[in-house]
């Protein structure tokens, strides 16, 4: 990696750590009691984040797909659930927006299919935005088809806007999207497309009857065997667990805190590795969610003290946090002494899941 290349990494890398911390932060205030004037603004506060966000996640993935390819991981999932997960995804986003959204699924209610889910939801996000943006009341019509034959299902996708026609008989190049909707729409949908490009499908453009177009794009999934679960049940911790959270920067434990505070746990938190020890000495948590990169005392070197501690101190489950989680890192942290690692920005169904391994005492099998 040329020294461009790894700064452009850093760089989008700490923003999009920054911008989760906003966000996460924005969330909780939004929860607590305020006029219409500050909710209005936190709201702004949210959709600014989140576009930004977006626009960071889009543009590397882009990049990468120029440079690599773009990566699939390939999951059972329950085709209707992908449905689901798009109404959940837009509804508040279009009802303030004064916009009606109509989502359907029409097919085998259990079809279970291999598929990249998060892949399908950033086909939908890019074809979702630019119809929401080309409509200024009505609606926008979500439907997901699953047909299957053999071994194979067929997921055929269509969003129908009702403002003028965009992409016609050709597909609009970036440019020209981003004109029309601006960069967020613009390079959601180049993603788009490039998604359905990289699974074999195709995208085409219909007119509506009377005003608008229909963006419809199909591609072909194998099925998943109807005894394996469409996705892992995430259940919260059965009880309350008390959370030390570690890390120097206050935006990345105030995000940890509020993640924690999510699925009922307590926390307190440290802002090195010292404090971090000396908290430990007390035995009174259940797990630690320890960041790698602190001044005085960094993470691996808090944990091998924490480690030899007698008792259950020195027992109680250690999470690396960090945004350097390649295998040869993780292996690294393992072998320090923790028992997993939750890869920065965090994901709520990421720590949450550390959280179920270890409270329940199988993190020494999940580091394994």
């Amino acid at each position: 990696m040329s020294l461009p290349e790894f700064f452009f990494e850093r760089v989008t890398s700490e923003i999009h750590q920054q911008m989760e911390g906003v966000l996460a932060l924005s969330e909780r205030l939004a929860r607590q009691p305020m006029a219409p004037d500050a909710q209005a603004c936190v709201a702004g506060v949210v959709e600014a984040a989140r576009a930004v966000r977006q626009i960071l996640t889009s543009s590397a993935d882009l990049k990468t797909a120029a440079t690599d390819g773009l990566l699939f991981t390939a999951q059972p999932k329950r085709a209707a659930d992908l449905a689901d997960e798009v109404q959940a995804r837009w509804q508040d986003r279009a009802t303030d927006g004064g916009v009606t959204l109509l989502v359907s699924y029409d097919g085998d209610p259990d079809a279970l299919v291999m598929v990249d889910a998060l892949r399908m939801h950033q086909i939908f996000d890019a074809f979702i935005a630019q119809a929401l943006a080309g409509v200024r009341r009505g609606a926008v019509e979500v439907t997901l088809k699953a047909s299957s034959k053999g071994d194979i299902t067929r997921l055929e996708g269509r969003v129908r806007g009702g403002g003028d026609r965009v992409m016609g008989d050709r597909a609009l190049d970036i440019r020209e999207i981003e004109a029309l909707f601006g960069l967020e729409t613009a390079l959601g949908v180049a993603l788009g497309r490039n998604i359905i490009e990289a699974m074999d499908g195709v995208v085409r453009s219909e007119a509506n009857v009377g005003a608008g177009e229909t963006l419809v794009f199909e591609v072909s999934v194998p099925r998943a065997l109807p005894e394996v679960e469409a996705e892992e049940t995430l259940h919260q911790p059965e009880r309350a667990a008390h959370i030390l959270v570690v890390d120097d920067n206050a935006t990345n434990r105030m995000v940890a805190e509020t993640l924690c505070e999510m699925f009922d746990c307590t926390s307190e938190s440290a802002t090195d590795g010292v404090e971090a020890v000396e908290a430990a000495r007390t035995g009174r948590f259940d797990l630690i969610l320890m960041d790698i990169k602190m001044p005085r005392m960094d993470g691996v070197s808090a944990t091998r003290e924490i480690r030899a501690l007698p008792g259950a101190a020195g027992r109680v489950p250690i999470i690396a946090l960090t945004a350097n989680a390649d295998p040869e890192d993780a292996a690294g942290y393992l072998k320090a002494g923790m028992n997993g690692v939750v890869e920065k920005p965090m994901k709520p169904e990421n720590l949450l899941r550390a959280l179920q391994e270890n409270l329940s005492g199988e993190g020494d099998a999940a580091a394994a």
